[in-house]
């Protein structure tokens, strides 16, 4: 009996997908993702390694997504709806809210405007939502008779959670994405001190250890500044989710101290409904954000407006968030080719970009051209700025959280391998707790330690409460008188017996006497 992890993913991010964990013969899926750099089938994990005959619902207990963001969800109604699974799904009430919103987004762009190959449809979507059960904070879901899951808050973006999942004795942590530090709208994540035979977590940034986070606003904000002062146009490609709503209340603090009349724009109608949503679900905010609610609902944008396709060639400075936050298409790519050529206007890319996008290879360093296609080709003018406002834990925050939870055993995925060996052998010297980072599509065994309930005849029992006095002198070291030694007496109580294990009835454990008797009387 143990835990048994099949990591499941594409391109290079190990784990970016989703990890099927195996507790002592129950399945769980922890998230349905999908790899970003891919407009293909290629982008899903390879379902058929957890299933050759295509029985998904025998094969899983469950699937649990941690959060909305695409590379967590964006696979879900592929595998519900076209590949048939129709087994429970288990997600916080803020993702089930935000996660149809990501998916028709992803869907519109990929389909209706870069006309890729439709890999799942609007309906595909209602209908995968239909079947999913909300899991409230701390709240433990019995989801059969031995496998019992809960969820705790992960910060991250608005809803996000890690799960604890049990089956008999053995128990695990997977967090999905996380942060240990708060910030504008998001309290740092928040665990119960469990007893774990693993922790799976997340390794984004398993060599990175950030700065002060007034440092790198600051930095960001004289960066914006200096480009609309002198007139240029500011492209924040970011997802309408999470990110935008931090930065944009950064952008409202500095734009009222600064009385600056510049226009701050949101794409699309998405992030209005976003921030509609934000505001419905105000109780997964920060403290701070709670407290401010009592006068003024800190969602509520003053300086912020929609923004209409006939102001990108418009003069004058302005700043724009615009959808998808790695420019692989959509508005912020659409932008982008006609804003990149100017050396005035900025790229701010706030977060991780995979490989194979275009906010990659900008932050990789800053190339004179990019070539989109065989037939289109961008020169790159503009000033680009990489923001350090990503919402994962860095590598204090995963060695912090290791260290409380204090499992017996560590596996990382969502990283790249180099970096995730280096925080892995640290993880391993310094905690002592073995820890492992499997590639994609390959399996990881954990043992567990299994406890057997057993009866105890009365015989052994009494054998426990007979004393077993030792005496020995010790040192008279700390007394008055020094001359005498000190009798120390101990009672070290030791009873022996058999443990009896027979099919189809309870364990028992007798004394030796008992047994003895037993197999004379026979």
């Amino acid at each position: 009996m143990g835990i048994d992890c099949l990591v499941l993913g594409a391109g290079q991010e190990v784990g970016k997908s989703c990890v099927v964990v195996d507790i002592n013969g129950k399945k769980i899926m922890f998230d349905c993702g999908m790899h970003m750099g891919y407009n293909d089938h290629h982008c899903y994990p390879d379902f058929s390694l957890i299933s050759k005959s295509g029985d998904y619902d025998h094969s899983l207990s469950c699937i649990i997504i941690t959060h909305f963001h695409l590379d967590h969800i964006g696979a879900l109604p592929y595998f519900t709806e076209v590949c048939g699974y129709h087994g429970p799904i288990y997600m916080t009430r803020p993702t089930r809210a935000f996660a149809p919103l990501m998916l028709e987004d992803y869907h519109k762009i990929m389909v209706d405007r870069m006309g890729n190959e439709e890999q799942f449809t609007s309906d595909h979507i209602r209908s995968c939502m239909e079947k999913v059960t909300v899991v409230e904070l701390k709240q433990t879901i019995q989801v059969d008779k031995d496998l019992e899951i809960r969820a705790y808050y992960a910060g991250h973006v608005l809803g996000a959670a890690m799960f604890y999942a049990r089956v008999g004795d053995a128990a695990m942590v997977y967090t999905g994405d996380y942060n240990m530090t708060p910030d504008r709208h998001l309290g740092a994540a928040q665990i119960d001190r469990l007893q774990l035979d693993l922790l799976i977590t997340e390794s984004t940034y398993a060599t990175t250890i950030r700065d002060i986070k007034y440092a790198r606003e600051n930095e960001f904000l004289k960066a914006v500044h200096k480009c609309v002062d002198k007139g240029g146009k500011v492209l924040i490609p970011t997802y309408a989710l999470g990110r935008a709503q931090e930065i944009c209340l950064l952008l409202e603090d500095y734009w009222e101290q600064r009385k600056l009349k510049v226009p701050i724009y949101f794409s699309g109608g998405l992030t209005i409904q976003a921030n509609m949503y934000f505001k419905m679900l105000i109780n997964w905010a920060s403290q701070k954000v709670k407290k401010a609610y009592a006068t003024r609902n800190v969602f509520d944008f003053k300086h912020v407006c929609n923004f209409d396709r006939s102001l990108i060639h418009a003069p004058g400075p302005c700043v724009l968030f615009a959808t998808p936050g790695m420019i692989m298409g959509g508005f912020s790519l659409e932008v982008f080719k006609h804003w990149a050529t100017s050396e005035n206007n900025l790229v701010a890319l706030p977060g991780y970009c995979v490989a194979g996008t275009i906010g990659h290879k900008l932050m990789s360093g800053k190339p004179t051209k990019i070539d989109l296609d065989p037939n289109t080709q961008i020169d790159v003018r503009c000033q680009i700025h990489q923001l350090a406002f990503s919402a994962h834990t860095d590598s204090k925050g995963i060695i912090d959280l290791v260290n409380f939870l204090a499992p017996k055993h560590v596996m990382m995925v969502h990283g790249e391998k180099p970096k995730m060996a280096i925080l892995g052998k640290r993880i391993q010297d310094d905690l002592g707790i073995p820890c492992y980072y499997p590639a994609n599509n390959e399996t990881l065994s954990i043992p567990t330690r299994q406890y057997v309930r057993v009866d105890a005849s009365s015989s052994f029992i009494n054998s426990t409460l007979s004393p077993n006095f030792s005496f020995k002198y010790t040192s008279s070291e700390g007394s008055e008188d020094k001359t005498l030694p000190i009798l120390k007496i101990c009672d070290n109580r030791i009873s022996e017996g058999l443990l009896i294990m027979e099919r189809n009835k309870k364990g028992r454990v007798v004394h030796q006497d008992e047994w003895s008797h037993e197999n004379t009387e026979t």
